[in-house]
């Protein structure tokens, strides 16, 4: 039987609605706007996806321990 973790489970799907653009100067930003806030910029496309995940993982460790209560995404 496989171990499940339930907040990587929301990491996951939320990531999944993170919506990505590229910017005039060529870099790129990515954003969940379901959870506002969690924003991320960087020089590629690739970098922008990994920085979101960690800002994404900083926002619900924060919001947690600050008694916020996350949004329900799916």
């Amino acid at each position: 039987m496989a171990i499940r973790f339930i907040l990587s489970d929301y990491v996951e799907i939320a990531i999944a609605f993170a919506i990505y653009d590229k910017l005039e100067d060529g870099t790129f930003t990515g954003r969940i706007p379901i959870c506002k806030g969690a924003i991320a910029f960087a020089l590629t496309l690739r970098e922008c996806q990994d920085k979101l995940r960690s800002t994404l993982e900083d926002w619900i460790l924060l919001g947690l321990k600050l008694g916020h209560s996350l949004p329900i995404i799916d």
